[in-house]
Protein backbone atom coordinates (compact mmCIF):
# COMPACT_ATOMS: atom_id res chain seq x y z
CA UNK A 1 0.00 0.00 0.00
CA UNK A 2 2.80 2.40 0.93
CA UNK A 3 4.70 1.60 -2.27
CA UNK A 4 1.54 2.19 -4.31
CA UNK A 5 0.97 5.54 -2.62
CA UNK A 6 4.57 6.63 -3.22
CA UNK A 7 4.18 5.65 -6.87
CA UNK A 8 1.10 7.86 -7.12
CA UNK A 9 2.93 10.87 -5.65
CA UNK A 10 5.14 11.48 -8.66
CA UNK A 11 6.12 14.73 -10.40
CA UNK A 12 2.87 14.79 -12.32
CA UNK A 13 0.93 14.65 -9.06
CA UNK A 14 2.56 17.78 -7.64
CA UNK A 15 2.19 19.60 -10.95
CA UNK A 16 -1.52 18.74 -10.81
CA UNK A 17 -1.73 20.20 -7.29
CA UNK A 18 -0.71 23.61 -8.66
CA UNK A 19 -3.23 23.36 -11.48
CA UNK A 20 -6.04 22.50 -9.08
CA UNK A 21 -4.94 25.26 -6.70
CA UNK A 22 -4.99 27.99 -9.36
CA UNK A 23 -8.71 28.89 -9.25
CA UNK A 24 -8.68 28.56 -5.46
CA UNK A 25 -5.80 31.02 -5.18
CA UNK A 26 -7.44 33.61 -7.44
CA UNK A 27 -10.87 33.41 -5.80
CA UNK A 28 -9.44 33.31 -2.26
CA UNK A 29 -7.38 36.44 -2.89
CA UNK A 30 -10.49 38.10 -4.28
CA UNK A 31 -12.44 37.24 -1.12
CA UNK A 32 -9.50 38.39 0.97
CA UNK A 33 -9.60 41.90 -0.53
CA UNK A 34 -13.30 42.36 0.08
CA UNK A 35 -13.27 40.95 3.63
CA UNK A 36 -10.29 43.12 4.53
CA UNK A 37 -12.47 46.11 3.62
CA UNK A 38 -15.28 44.89 5.89
CA UNK A 39 -17.54 43.27 3.28
CA UNK A 40 -18.30 39.54 3.18
CA UNK A 41 -18.96 38.57 -0.43
CA UNK A 42 -21.08 35.42 -0.42
CA UNK A 43 -21.69 35.93 -4.12
CA UNK A 44 -18.38 34.19 -4.85
CA UNK A 45 -19.89 30.89 -6.02
CA UNK A 46 -22.24 32.57 -8.49
CA UNK A 47 -19.57 35.01 -9.73
CA UNK A 48 -17.18 32.13 -10.41
CA UNK A 49 -19.86 30.28 -12.38
CA UNK A 50 -20.80 33.40 -14.35
CA UNK A 51 -17.13 34.07 -15.08
CA UNK A 52 -16.68 30.48 -16.25
CA UNK A 53 -19.63 30.79 -18.65
CA UNK A 54 -18.77 34.26 -19.99
CA UNK A 55 -15.07 33.46 -20.35
CA UNK A 56 -15.84 30.25 -22.22
CA UNK A 57 -18.46 31.88 -24.47
CA UNK A 58 -16.21 34.83 -25.36
CA UNK A 59 -13.25 32.55 -26.10
CA UNK A 60 -15.42 30.18 -28.15
CA UNK A 61 -16.84 33.03 -30.23
CA UNK A 62 -13.61 34.96 -30.73
CA UNK A 63 -11.04 32.18 -30.77
CA UNK A 64 -8.97 34.11 -28.21
CA UNK A 65 -8.48 32.65 -24.74
CA UNK A 66 -7.19 35.94 -23.35
CA UNK A 67 -10.27 37.74 -24.65
CA UNK A 68 -12.30 35.20 -22.72
CA UNK A 69 -10.31 35.97 -19.55
CA UNK A 70 -10.81 39.71 -20.07
CA UNK A 71 -14.55 39.26 -20.65
CA UNK A 72 -14.82 37.20 -17.46
CA UNK A 73 -12.95 39.85 -15.47
CA UNK A 74 -15.28 42.59 -16.75
CA UNK A 75 -18.41 40.61 -15.91
CA UNK A 76 -16.99 39.78 -12.49
CA UNK A 77 -16.27 43.46 -11.86
CA UNK A 78 -19.85 44.29 -12.89
CA UNK A 79 -21.16 41.66 -10.45
CA UNK A 80 -18.96 43.23 -7.80
CA UNK A 81 -20.56 46.58 -8.53
CA UNK A 82 -23.98 45.03 -7.93
CA UNK A 83 -22.76 43.62 -4.62
CA UNK A 84 -21.26 46.98 -3.67
CA UNK A 85 -24.46 48.84 -4.52
CA UNK A 86 -26.45 46.55 -2.24
CA UNK A 87 -24.10 45.92 0.66
CA UNK A 88 -21.96 49.07 0.67
CA UNK A 89 -24.07 51.96 -0.59
CA UNK A 90 -27.53 50.77 0.48
CA UNK A 91 -26.26 49.03 3.61
CA UNK A 92 -28.36 45.90 3.18
CA UNK A 93 -27.43 42.63 4.89
CA UNK A 94 -24.22 41.29 3.40
CA UNK A 95 -25.42 37.73 3.90
CA UNK A 96 -28.66 38.35 2.03
CA UNK A 97 -26.97 40.41 -0.70
CA UNK A 98 -24.30 37.77 -1.27
CA UNK A 99 -26.67 34.82 -1.40
CA UNK A 100 -28.98 36.79 -3.68
CA UNK A 101 -26.07 37.60 -5.99
CA UNK A 102 -25.07 33.93 -6.12
CA UNK A 103 -28.61 32.94 -7.09
CA UNK A 104 -28.82 35.73 -9.68
CA UNK A 105 -25.42 35.01 -11.23
CA UNK A 106 -26.06 31.26 -11.29
CA UNK A 107 -29.42 31.63 -13.00
CA UNK A 108 -27.99 34.17 -15.44
CA UNK A 109 -25.12 31.85 -16.33
CA UNK A 110 -27.44 28.92 -17.03
CA UNK A 111 -29.88 31.07 -19.01
CA UNK A 112 -27.23 32.76 -21.17
CA UNK A 113 -25.47 29.47 -21.88
CA UNK A 114 -28.73 27.92 -23.10
CA UNK A 115 -29.45 31.07 -25.09
CA UNK A 116 -26.05 31.00 -26.81
CA UNK A 117 -25.46 27.27 -27.31
CA UNK A 118 -28.89 25.70 -26.91
CA UNK A 119 -28.80 22.02 -25.92
CA UNK A 120 -26.17 20.43 -28.19
CA UNK A 121 -25.67 16.68 -28.09
CA UNK A 122 -21.92 17.27 -27.84
CA UNK A 123 -20.93 20.16 -25.52
CA UNK A 124 -18.88 22.84 -27.32
CA UNK A 125 -15.22 23.08 -26.38
CA UNK A 126 -12.22 25.32 -26.85
CA UNK A 127 -8.52 24.57 -27.18
CA UNK A 128 -7.38 25.30 -23.60
CA UNK A 129 -4.34 27.15 -22.38
CA UNK A 130 -1.26 25.03 -22.95
CA UNK A 131 1.51 24.69 -20.36
CA UNK A 132 4.37 27.12 -20.90
CA UNK A 133 7.90 26.05 -20.08
CA UNK A 134 9.89 28.91 -18.54
CA UNK A 135 13.24 29.08 -20.37
CA UNK A 136 16.18 28.22 -18.17
CA UNK A 137 14.00 27.05 -15.28
CA UNK A 138 11.85 24.28 -16.73
CA UNK A 139 14.90 21.99 -16.89
CA UNK A 140 15.59 22.08 -13.15
CA UNK A 141 15.22 18.53 -11.77
CA UNK A 142 11.83 17.94 -10.12
CA UNK A 143 11.16 21.64 -9.47
CA UNK A 144 11.17 22.52 -13.16
CA UNK A 145 8.38 20.17 -14.31
CA UNK A 146 6.31 20.96 -11.21
CA UNK A 147 6.60 24.74 -11.00
CA UNK A 148 7.85 25.99 -14.35
CA UNK A 149 5.73 23.99 -16.82
CA UNK A 150 2.33 25.47 -16.01
CA UNK A 151 -0.26 27.54 -17.85
CA UNK A 152 -0.02 31.31 -17.90
CA UNK A 153 -2.96 31.70 -15.52
CA UNK A 154 -1.22 29.49 -12.95
CA UNK A 155 1.79 31.80 -13.05
CA UNK A 156 -0.57 34.76 -12.65
CA UNK A 157 -2.19 33.14 -9.60
CA UNK A 158 1.15 32.31 -7.98
CA UNK A 159 2.49 35.84 -8.55
CA UNK A 160 -0.76 37.33 -7.26
CA UNK A 161 -0.04 36.00 -3.76
CA UNK A 162 3.09 38.10 -3.02
CA UNK A 163 1.61 40.98 -5.01
CA UNK A 164 -1.46 40.96 -2.76
CA UNK A 165 0.78 40.99 0.30
CA UNK A 166 2.69 43.98 -1.09
CA UNK A 167 -0.52 45.85 -1.93
CA UNK A 168 -2.14 45.23 1.45
CA UNK A 169 0.87 45.79 3.69
CA UNK A 170 3.24 48.03 1.75
CA UNK A 171 1.04 50.59 -0.01
CA UNK A 172 -1.11 53.48 1.20
CA UNK A 173 -4.10 52.02 -0.63
CA UNK A 174 -3.67 48.78 1.29
CA UNK A 175 -3.33 50.66 4.58
CA UNK A 176 -6.54 52.56 3.83
CA UNK A 177 -8.30 49.32 2.93
CA UNK A 178 -7.28 47.62 6.15
CA UNK A 179 -8.22 50.66 8.20
CA UNK A 180 -11.65 50.75 6.56
CA UNK A 181 -12.13 47.11 7.52
CA UNK A 182 -10.98 47.61 11.11
CA UNK A 183 -12.22 51.08 12.01
CA UNK A 184 -14.18 52.89 9.28
CA UNK A 185 -14.90 55.84 11.61
CA UNK A 186 -11.19 56.48 12.06
CA UNK A 187 -10.61 56.10 8.33
CA UNK A 188 -13.40 58.57 7.60
CA UNK A 189 -11.97 61.05 10.10
CA UNK A 190 -8.60 60.74 8.34
CA UNK A 191 -10.20 61.72 5.03
CA UNK A 192 -10.58 58.25 3.51
CA UNK A 193 -13.79 57.70 1.56
CA UNK A 194 -14.99 54.49 3.18
CA UNK A 195 -17.72 53.74 0.65
CA UNK A 196 -15.38 54.20 -2.31
CA UNK A 197 -12.65 52.05 -0.74
CA UNK A 198 -15.09 49.24 -0.05
CA UNK A 199 -16.52 49.52 -3.55
CA UNK A 200 -13.05 49.25 -5.07
CA UNK A 201 -12.31 46.15 -2.97
CA UNK A 202 -15.59 44.43 -3.90
CA UNK A 203 -15.18 45.20 -7.61
CA UNK A 204 -11.59 43.89 -7.57
CA UNK A 205 -12.74 40.77 -5.74
CA UNK A 206 -15.46 40.15 -8.31
CA UNK A 207 -12.94 40.37 -11.16
CA UNK A 208 -10.58 37.88 -9.49
CA UNK A 209 -13.40 35.46 -8.71
CA UNK A 210 -14.65 35.54 -12.29
CA UNK A 211 -11.13 34.94 -13.67
CA UNK A 212 -10.90 31.97 -11.30
CA UNK A 213 -14.08 30.59 -12.85
CA UNK A 214 -12.77 31.26 -16.36
CA UNK A 215 -9.67 29.22 -15.56
CA UNK A 216 -11.85 26.17 -15.04
CA UNK A 217 -13.35 26.37 -18.52
CA UNK A 218 -10.34 27.75 -20.41
CA UNK A 219 -7.49 25.78 -18.87
CA UNK A 220 -8.64 22.92 -16.68
CA UNK A 221 -11.70 21.46 -18.46
CA UNK A 222 -11.90 23.28 -21.85
CA UNK A 223 -15.71 23.31 -21.76
CA UNK A 224 -18.55 24.66 -19.65
CA UNK A 225 -20.79 22.45 -17.53
CA UNK A 226 -23.30 23.46 -14.91
CA UNK A 227 -21.28 21.79 -12.16
CA UNK A 228 -17.93 23.21 -13.17
CA UNK A 229 -17.42 25.24 -9.98
CA UNK A 230 -18.65 22.49 -7.63
CA UNK A 231 -18.54 24.42 -4.37
CA UNK A 232 -15.06 25.87 -4.80
CA UNK A 233 -16.39 29.33 -3.96
CA UNK A 234 -17.56 28.25 -0.52
CA UNK A 235 -14.20 26.57 0.07
CA UNK A 236 -12.44 29.87 -0.70
CA UNK A 237 -14.43 31.67 1.98
CA UNK A 238 -13.22 29.07 4.48
CA UNK A 239 -9.65 29.44 3.20
CA UNK A 240 -9.69 33.16 4.04
CA UNK A 241 -10.64 32.34 7.63
CA UNK A 242 -8.02 29.58 7.74
CA UNK A 243 -5.42 32.07 6.55
CA UNK A 244 -6.31 34.62 9.23
CA UNK A 245 -7.04 37.12 6.44
CA UNK A 246 -3.40 37.01 5.28
CA UNK A 247 -2.35 36.20 1.68
CA UNK A 248 0.40 33.65 2.28
CA UNK A 249 -1.50 31.66 4.91
CA UNK A 250 -4.62 31.63 2.76
CA UNK A 251 -2.54 30.45 -0.20
CA UNK A 252 -1.10 27.66 1.94
CA UNK A 253 -4.65 26.56 2.75
CA UNK A 254 -5.50 26.53 -0.95
CA UNK A 255 -2.51 24.30 -1.65
CA UNK A 256 -3.51 21.89 1.12
CA UNK A 257 -7.02 21.56 -0.28
CA UNK A 258 -5.63 21.13 -3.81
CA UNK A 259 -3.27 18.42 -2.59
CA UNK A 260 -6.15 16.51 -1.01
CA UNK A 261 -8.22 16.91 -4.16
CA UNK A 262 -5.39 15.69 -6.39
CA UNK A 263 -4.81 12.74 -4.06
CA UNK A 264 -8.42 11.59 -4.17
CA UNK A 265 -8.38 11.81 -7.97
CA UNK A 266 -5.27 9.63 -8.09
CA UNK A 267 -6.77 7.14 -5.66
CA UNK A 268 -9.94 6.94 -7.75
CA UNK A 269 -7.96 6.32 -10.91
CA UNK A 270 -5.72 3.71 -9.28
CA UNK A 271 -8.60 1.92 -7.55
CA UNK A 272 -6.40 1.05 -4.58
CA UNK A 273 -9.15 1.69 -2.00
CA UNK A 274 -12.22 -0.49 -1.95
CA UNK A 275 -14.60 2.34 -1.06
CA UNK A 276 -17.37 4.09 -3.02
CA UNK A 277 -16.00 6.92 -5.15
CA UNK A 278 -18.41 9.32 -3.42
CA UNK A 279 -16.39 8.89 -0.24
CA UNK A 280 -13.22 9.93 -2.04
CA UNK A 281 -15.00 12.92 -3.59
CA UNK A 282 -16.15 14.00 -0.15
CA UNK A 283 -12.84 13.41 1.62
CA UNK A 284 -11.02 16.67 0.65
CA UNK A 285 -13.94 18.77 1.88
CA UNK A 286 -14.28 16.87 5.15
CA UNK A 287 -10.55 16.91 5.89
CA UNK A 288 -10.32 20.60 5.00
CA UNK A 289 -13.18 21.39 7.39
CA UNK A 290 -11.49 19.45 10.18
CA UNK A 291 -8.11 21.12 9.62
CA UNK A 292 -9.63 24.58 9.45
CA UNK A 293 -11.78 23.99 12.51
CA UNK A 294 -8.63 23.17 14.48
CA UNK A 295 -6.34 25.84 13.04
CA UNK A 296 -8.90 28.66 12.93
CA UNK A 297 -10.20 28.46 16.50
CA UNK A 298 -8.53 31.76 17.41
CA UNK A 299 -9.24 33.53 14.13
CA UNK A 300 -9.80 37.28 14.46
CA UNK A 301 -11.75 38.79 11.61
CA UNK A 302 -11.53 42.47 10.62
CA UNK A 303 -13.43 44.34 13.34
CA UNK A 304 -15.96 45.92 10.95
CA UNK A 305 -16.63 42.84 8.84
CA UNK A 306 -20.39 42.59 8.10
CA UNK A 307 -21.02 46.05 9.58
CA UNK A 308 -22.44 48.65 7.14
CA UNK A 309 -21.01 52.15 7.25
CA UNK A 310 -23.28 55.16 7.33
CA UNK A 311 -21.49 58.47 7.52
CA UNK A 312 -24.35 60.27 9.19
CA UNK A 313 -24.43 57.84 12.13
CA UNK A 314 -22.16 58.54 15.08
Amino acid sequence: MVETLLHLLDIGFFAAVLRIATPLLLATLGELYTERSGVLNLGIEGIMLLGAMVGFSAAHASGSLWLGVAAAALVGAAAGLVMAALAVWLGTSQHVSGIGLTLLATGLAFFCYRLIFGQPAVPPAVVPFAPFAVPGLAGIPWLGPVLFRQTALTYVALLAVPLTWLVLFRTRWGLNLRTVGENPRAADAAGVNVLVMRTQAVVLSGALMAVAGAYLTLAQFSSFTFGVVSGRGWVCIALVVFGQWRPFRSAAGALVFALLEALQLRLQAAGVLNVPYEVLLMAPFVLTIVVMAVVSRDAHAPASLLLPFRKEER
